[in-house]
C-alpha cells in the first residue's frame, strides 16, 4: 500500500511547489507533475500516477481543482479510483476515503455522476428534437458517402472498369459501406 502523490502547475500558479511541499508532508511516497493549464486535455504524469497505482493504494492532491479539468472530469477520475479500490486524498478540502466516512465519499462522488450525465441528457434532448423537428437532423453521426461520392460510386460501378476496392479508395470509404449504401439493383 503505496501512497502517491499528484499535482499540477497550471499558467495562473506555475509554481508546484506549495504543492509538492504539503503531500510530502502528507506521507507521499512517489510525485507526479504535470506543467499544464486545466483545459489541456494531455496529462501525461496525470496518466503516469493512475496507471501506477494498485488495489489498496491511495492518490492524494493538494486540492480538487489540480485533479479535474472539470467537474465531470474530476468526478470520472474519483469515480474510477473507486471501482479500482484505490483511496483517494484531497489535502485542502480534508477528503480521505480511508478515514471513518471515506467511503460515503465514493458514493457521493458517483451520485454527482449520475446526475451529471442526467443533466447532460436533459440539456440535449429538447435540442436535438428541435433539430429533427425543422428537418435538420436525425441524430447520429454524419456518413462520410456523400450524395456527391455515392454518385461518383455509382457512375464508377456502372462503368464496370473497377472493383468495389478500387472504388472505395476512389471516394475515401470502406467497402463495406459502399455495399450498405449502393442499390442492390447498382450491384447486378
Amino acid at each position: 500500500m503505496s501512497k502517491i502523490g499528484y499535482a499540477r502547475a497550471s499558467t495562473t500558479a506555475p509554481d508546484a511547489t506549495p504543492q509538492v511541499d504539503a503531500l510530502l508532508a502528507a506521507g507521499c511516497e512517489r510525485l507526479f507533475i504535470d506543467h499544464a493549464s486545466r483545459a489541456r486535455v494531455d496529462r501525461p504524469e496525470l496518466v503516469a500516477a493512475l496507471a501506477s497505482l494498485y488495489e489498496g493504494d491511495q492518490l492524494a492532491v493538494w486540492r480538487l481543482d489540480r485533479l479535474g479539468r472539470s467537474l465531470g472530469h474530476l468526478i470520472s477520475v474519483v469515480t474510477e479510483l473507486g471501482d479500482r479500490s484505490v483511496d483517494f486524498q484531497s489535502l485542502t478540502e480534508e477528503i480521505d476515503t480511508r478515514a471513518p466516512g471515506g467511503e460515503s465519499v465514493f458514493h457521493l462522488f458517483e451520485v454527482l455522476a449520475q446526475f451529471d450525465r442526467a443533466l447532460t441528457i436533459e440539456r440535449t434532448q429538447p435540442g436535438l428534437e428541435a433539430a429533427r423537428a425543422r428537418g435538420k437532423r436525425k441524430g447520429g453521426r454524419r456518413s462520410v458517402l456523400t450524395p456527391e461520392k455515392l454518385a461518383i460510386a455509382g457512375a464508377m460501378l456502372a462503368a464496370g472498369e473497377h472493383t468495389m476496392d478500387e472504388i472505395a479508395v476512389a471516394v475515401g470509404v470502406s467497402r463495406a459501406t459502399l455495399y450498405r449504401w449502393l442499390r442492390p439493383t447498382d450491384l447486378q
